[in-house]
């Protein structure tokens, strides 16, 4: 990490010719819950050590120039264009943060920065909350200014809905603000009410990359939120207190169902029956039964791809290989699906074996070797170097 911060705070000076600080934010993995968060639902992620860095220093006036290195470019923004829009780039997700910032009444120095990030891109480990989260807190520090993290992570959830387009809950910014270190969350999403769960060393976290990122993901991820919405407002009508699915049992839906489709009928089952599985979920982790966890788990997966559609071959294939792997105690997609990663809760002991089995069945299969990181659950965002 220290040769990473001098190497950024060296390329710093080499674009800007100043001193900058540097500021992390984590990506994440979902051990399970998914597609709750915009439901209201309930959440289990973790912190990742995988981060977007971003390297800061004010300018004199309300100009911010950001250069990705990620993508060898840089981009020009003033913080008083009175009608900004997105232009479908990769500066729309800190643009849209300064935006966001700036229409809550916090008045932003100009700045120049770096954003430099080992976070996957189109992976489903967050690689947009990572950036807009260290983003958000390297312009409200270098700004003078003061916000606590739930509000951090509200801004940059409103950026990305409201600026790039993406309907996305506040799992992945929020995880990304108050992680902890070895911990898992279980983030209620409407009341922001969370607690710790600490993760048994002798498991590690071993996500799986399928290398593809298929076409329909983004607008079939805000289709799936509009799905929802439509089977929640028919239960509200027939409800009283149904606000979101997150209000709705199963024998609700069972009996009020009647007059759904049978595709949006199945979209609010997953999220039901998803809620449910992260509750008992918390408690199997809780009381260290892992077994039960990793049930827990595979559910989820087979729900994700038979009630709400998001999974594809390539998910499926790496669930069906890691579930044959000695001391693997659970498998499922995690992210927003249609391509992306897949997390294992594995023994310490099996790592070898397990990514053998699954380079070499993958490679078989899908004709492409995929990326395989072992991670720890890390900390939330932090200044890593001050100027």
């Amino acid at each position: 990490m220290l040769e990473r911060t001098a190497g950024l705070k060296q390329k710093f000076h080499d674009l800007y010719h100043s001193e900058a600080r540097i500021f992390r934010a984590p990506g994440r993995v979902n051990l399970i819950g998914e597609h709750t968060d915009y439901n209201d639902g309930f959440v289990m992620p973790a912190a990742i050590d995988l981060y977007t860095c971003v390297a800061i220093a004010p300018r004199d006036d309300r100009k911010l120039l950001i250069h990705s290195a990620n993508y060898s470019e840089s981009r020009e923004f003033s913080l008083d264009d009175p009608d900004p829009l997105p232009i479908n780039h990769w500066s729309d997700y800190p643009r849209g943060v300064a935006l966001a910032l700036e229409q809550r009444g916090y008045r932003l120095r100009g700045a120049d920065l770096l954003i430099k990030g080992d976070v996957p891109i189109g992976g489903g480990l967050s690689s947009s909350a990572s950036v807009e989260v260290a983003t958000c807190l390297a312009m409200v520090e270098t700004s003078g200014l003061s916000i606590d993290r739930t509000e951090i992570a509200r801004i940059c959830q409103s950026a990305e809905n409201d600026f790039v387009g993406m309907r996305c809950g506040i799992m992945d910014q929020f995880i990304s603000c108050c992680g902890r270190a070895g911990h898992a969350m279980v983030l209620d999403c409407r009341s922001l009410d969370y607690r710790l769960l600490p993760l048994p060393e002798e498991v590690k976290l071993i996500i799986c990359n399928t290398m593809v990122k298929h076409e329909l993901a983004d607008s079939q991820y805000n289709a799936r939120r509009q799905e929802c919405a439509t089977g929640a407002g028919h239960l509200a009508r027939r409800l009283s207190g149904v606000r979101s699915l997150r209000d709705v049992t199963m024998d609700d839906l069972k009996r009020y169902s009647g007059d759904l489709s049978d595709t949006v009928y199945r979209r609010c089952r997953h999220v039901v029956s998803e809620n449910a599985r992260v509750t008992r979920a918390a408690e199997a982790l809780g009381g260290g039964d892992l077994n039960e966890f990793g049930r827990l788990m595979a559910a989820s997966h087979l729900s994700l791809r038979d009630d709400y559609e998001v999974s594809c071959a390539e998910l499926d294939l790496m669930v069906e290989l890691a579930s044959k792997v000695e001391g693997v105690y659970g498998a499922r997609m995690t992210g927003g699906g249609f391509g992306g990663c897949t997390i294992n809760l594995v023994e310490a002991g099996r790592i070898e074996e397990f990514e053998r089995t699954i380079r070499q069945g993958y490679k078989e299969t899908m004709g492409r070797m995929p990326d395989i990181y072992t991670c720890v659950a890390a900390c939330g965002a932090e200044e890593i170097l001050s100027g």
